[in-house]
């Protein structure tokens, strides 16, 4: 099941900065992008529900401390995943 990305405007920011500290980044942001449009479960990507401020939000891996914030919402009738925020472990949470 492909579920749409859409990309909050803190999402967007939060890129901007993580692939300009790395560059190098970015074709594993892609794939796990990819990857979690076509299943946001699978095994590689680590993904586990948050705790306390950010209970409502999912987390997922990127690289060993690159993490992408998100939640499961409704868009024009389907189920989508909105992107959040992306950086490393303490940026993020």
């Amino acid at each position: 099941m492909n579920r749409p990305l859409i990309k909050s405007s803190a999402f967007v920011r939060t890129a901007k900065r993580v692939l300009k500290k790395n560059p190098k980044l970015a074709t594993d942001i892609q794939t796990t992008l990819e990857l979690l449009s076509k299943d946001a479960f699978h095994p590689s990507l680590r993904t586990h529900r948050l705790k306390g401020k950010l209970e409502s939000s999912w987390a997922c891996s990127v690289a060993y401390d690159s993490r992408i914030i998100f939640e499961f919402i409704q868009h024009n009738g389907k189920e989508a995943i909105l992107l959040a925020a992306i950086g490393s472990h303490d940026e993020v949470y």
